[in-house]
């Protein structure tokens, strides 16, 4: 009799020492990760801008970048606390490039590129949290990208008006 307690015991541990990362597809692996250095550099470039921009308005854009990208971050990162999914710590790979052109810039030249960065980006942040709010695997990431797409088209929006006027 004792055997089956002891068993049941070590099921149960057995299904807590596998990840739940590890039952994520690859297209929710590869969006969790896109999702988590994007934001982050979303984060850190609007912060740049309120330090280098010479535009109000962009300074006004970057603020909602800083706003809306640290809430929809810090939700990213509870589901991963959650599913027991590693993110990455700082931007990566293109995010990461995109950072260290816009450190060297200030001003006008700042305001222009900021702005076309913030066009291009969201253009396939959309696109990632769209594909991921129509076809994820994972419950929880997928109701993440369908509640912040929407947030994140206003944000190409802006970025497409910031582009037309400057």
């Amino acid at each position: 009799m004792d055997k089956l307690p002891l068993a049941l015991m070590a099921a149960g541990l057995l299904s807590f020492a596998v990840p739940a990362s590890a039952a994520l597809s690859s297209a929710d692996r590869e969006f969790v990760q896109e999702a988590a250095s994007g934001g982050m550099a979303e984060v850190q470039a609007a912060q740049l801008a309120q330090q280098r921009a010479n535009s109000q308005q962009v300074k006004d854009f970057a603020s909602r970048m800083i706003t809306d990208h640290t809430q929809a971050n810090t939700e990213l990162q509870q589901i991963a606390q959650q599913e027991n999914i590693t993110l990455p710590s700082q931007p990566t790979g293109k995010d990461a490039t995109a950072a260290k052109k816009l450190n060297s810039l200030n001003g006008a030249a700042f305001d222009k590129a900021y702005s076309q960065d913030q066009l291009s980006d969201h253009q396939q942040v959309v696109a990632l949290f769209r594909k991921e709010a129509g076809s994820g695997q994972d419950p929880a990431l997928k109701a993440f990208a369908q509640k912040t797409l929407p947030i994140l088209q206003q944000h190409l929006q802006m970025a497409q008006a910031l582009n037309s006027k400057g």
